[in-house]
């Protein structure tokens, strides 16, 4: 019997994530039997500090490479919206999963949709790029830093006193927390984090057996629209100080993807939108990012940059 060990963070989320790729490996490739590294990353030890003011790329991911790098693992499982545009060398994205809901879903304590919330409402959320999507929706908002995983989140809404949080609906559907009065944004309108709803399958790149195995779970519909996501943050050199969205979505042959650059309080919001065929996502990404550049998104990014340097 063959053995293949998987890196995953250890939050209930990344577990679930981590035993769904395990069991279609085995089901896939008789005489497999996959294991689970279970490792804490940066982001998870720092949990009282905004995302933004942590710095750094990578802050859920750097342990769970390094573990392949090392040899402790021959694959890892990463949400994709936490994996960075460039990858350390030696490691190579092999995989995208079939993606789940990439939307967000507002939790109101009293039901209903962002229009429904009182006047001035506090709403939870740790991501500035929502924060700036929910100001420009809803100006009067008044944000709360919201860290912790989902389950803590959903009990935070309450501790809290909050009017509403915002969590992506991909979680909420993978550990069965979905309820009806919860209230699905319009990736369309409220653009998610790249990759949200895909899970990346990251493997050594001079690992041939392990890219395979990887390769039995990779869509290829879902990897052009992730790849048109990707390329656009890559142009854009974002990460989680800056208010970022993107959304592709296929269409028959071809990759539709909008994006966004916003600044903090959703007064500039600058987004493009593009099409292009399946094999030119990467290319489709580079020019919806230099549409949003020319547009006013390049002064935005270096104001926020500037004023993330010590």
């Amino acid at each position: 019997m063959r053995h293949l060990t998987i890196a995953t963070r250890g939050s209930q989320l990344a577990l679930a994530q981590a035993r769904w790729v395990a069991a279609a490996l085995e089901q896939r490739e008789p005489g497999l039997k996959v294991e689970l590294l279970v490792l804490k990353t940066k982001g998870d030890k720092i949990l009282e500090v905004p995302l933004a003011q942590v710095g750094g790329k990578g802050l859920f991911v750097k342990e769970i490479e390094d573990a392949l790098l090392d040899g402790r693992a021959q694959m890892a499982v990463h949400s994709m919206k936490d994996v960075p545009a460039e990858l350390p060398a030696g490691l190579i994205l092999a995989g995208v999963s079939r993606r789940e809901d990439p939307g967000d879903v507002l939790i109101a304590r009293a039901g209903g949709s962002l229009p429904d919330l009182p006047p001035g409402p506090t709403v939870g959320t740790s991501s500035l790029r929502r924060q700036a999507q929910l100001k420009a929706l809803r100006p009067d908002a008044r944000v709360v830093n919201l860290r912790g995983n989902v389950e803590t989140r959903l009990r935070k809404l309450k501790e809290q006193n909050l009017d509403a949080i915002i969590l992506a609906a991909a979680g909420l559907n993978r550990l069965g927390l979905m309820r009806p009065g919860y209230h699905r944004l319009d990736p369309d309108v409220f653009l998610p984090a790249v990759g949200q709803g895909a899970l990346g399958l990251e493997c050594r790149a001079d690992d041939p057996e392990t890219c395979r195995l990887v390769g039995l779970l990779n869509h290829p519909e879902c990897a052009a629209a992730v790849a048109a996501e990707r390329a656009f943050l890559a142009r854009l050199e974002g990460g989680c100080q800056v208010p970022i969205a993107g959304h592709a979505r296929v269409e028959g042959d071809q990759v539709v993807l909008a994006g966004l650059v916003a600044d903090l309080e959703g007064v500039r919001v600058h987004r493009a939108q593009g099409r292009a065929a399946r094999d030119q996502a990467a290319a489709l990404g580079v020019r919806v990012a230099e549409e949003v550049l020319e547009a006013g998104g390049r002064e935005i990014l270096q104001e926020l940059y500037q004023e993330d340097q010590p």
